[in-house]
């Protein structure tokens, strides 16, 4: 896979998935308890992730894909998350500050308060000389 279809596909470059990749060892070799081997190796996982960031499909059909239980992709994620944003390496754009506007507006506040429609008075003699022309 060449570089654009890998970032096409991941949303990462090749470059940063290897970054991350070896800031999730790192977190590995820091490891104090031992156990059960994880199911999947550390690009699994990182590449699990980058796929739920991506295509924000749900644990159970993660799980599915992946071959693993739908708790154990997102303990997964979140692990993967909590390493890359602990090594402050890999941070999301942030919001931009908008310099105050140099324009200035000027505010017209209008009264919009109910007026009574005019419509024409009913007249009682108009009304029975139509009935009265009216032909039955």
């Amino acid at each position: 896979m060449n570089r654009k279809q890998f970032r096409r596909r991941t949303g990462v470059y090749p470059e940063t998935f290897a970054e991350m990749e070896t800031v999730l060892a790192q977190r590995e070799e820091r490891k104090k308890k031992s156990g059960r081997p994880a199911a999947l190796s550390v690009a699994e996982q990182l590449l699990m992730t980058l796929e739920f960031w991506r295509e924000y499909r749900t644990f159970a059909h993660l799980g599915d894909d992946w071959g693993v239980h739908e708790t154990t992709v997102h303990r997964t994620v979140e692990r993967v998350e909590a390493a890359l944003i602990g090594s402050a390496r890999f941070q999301m754009p942030r919001k931009r500050v908008f310099q105050e506007a140099q324009l200035v507006y000027s505010i017209v506040a209008v009264d919009a308060s109910e007026v009574p429609c005019e419509r024409p008075k009913k007249n009682s003699a108009a009304g029975t000389a139509a009935r009265k022309n009216a032909i039955p």
